[in-house]
């Protein structure tokens, strides 16, 4: 039954990847504001947010200036746009694994599957995130919230399974910033990592997929009892 339940959710947040995807294509922006925002999202990640510039935004477009302006009256306001479409499906699905009816250790599998393929498939979230956190935090703890993202579910199941003892007495805190800490880190400092490594982005990318594997063997480790 529990491999069912596994299954279930794995084919949920397939779905979900899916229908966001083709939703983010067929929704009721115009061609031009989608054309805006993916040329917004593809100069951000290449400038970041200090660099980017409209005009370069514009000529990416393909639209003159003054076009842009009417769609997005400066920087803020298209960076805003870009950072909330590309959470848009990300918060949705780690929401999912967070309440799925599953034990502890194939909720971790899960949850580091689904944050790492996701960082993979979109990897200038984590700028995004940094650039909000460090410029309006509170504003991106509600998106949390408004997207049901409760630390409360996970802790509360920690603590549950160390009582019935399922794993170790862990401090369930520590635990959770261990974890979001291996699935990020590759992420927001691969410059920096890839180039101590020396390894081209093939290898990086292969480097990544094995990280999966990794984190999840030393989560486990950690909160077995033996």
């Amino acid at each position: 039954m529990q491999q069912l339940i596994f299954f279930a959710v794995l084919l949920t947040i397939w779905l979900n990847r899916l229908v966001s995807k083709n939703l983010q294509m067929t929704n009721s922006l115009g061609n031009t504001e989608l054309l805006i925002l993916e040329a917004a999202r593809k100069v951000f990640i290449h400038k970041g947010y200090a660099g980017a510039r409209m005009q370069e935004i514009a000529d990416e477009a393909g639209i003159n200036k003054a076009l842009l302006h009417y769609y997005f009256r400066g920087k803020d306001q298209l960076f805003d746009a870009v950072f909330t479409q590309a959470i848009a499906s990300f918060l949705p699905m780690i929401q999912q694994v967070l309440i799925a009816e599953l034990p502890l250790k194939e909720k971790i599998s899960l949850f580091v599957n689904t944050y790492v393929d996701t960082l993979i498939l979109n990897p200038h979230i984590p700028a995004f995130v940094i650039h909000e956190l460090n410029t309006d935090p509170g504003r991106f703890i509600e998106k949390l919230k408004n997207n049901g993202i409760n630390p409360d579910i996970i802790l509360g199941q920690i603590k549950k399974e160390a009582a019935d003892g399922n794993i170790r007495e862990i401090n369930g805190e520590h635990f959770l910033i261990n974890l979001l800490g291996m699935c990020l880190f590759p992420f927001m400092a691969r410059t920096v990592v890839q180039g101590l490594l020396r390894m081209d982005n093939e290898q990086y990318n292969i480097f990544l997929e094995e990280r999966k594997k990794e984190i999840v063997q030393f989560i486990m480790c950690s909160i077995d009892k033996t």
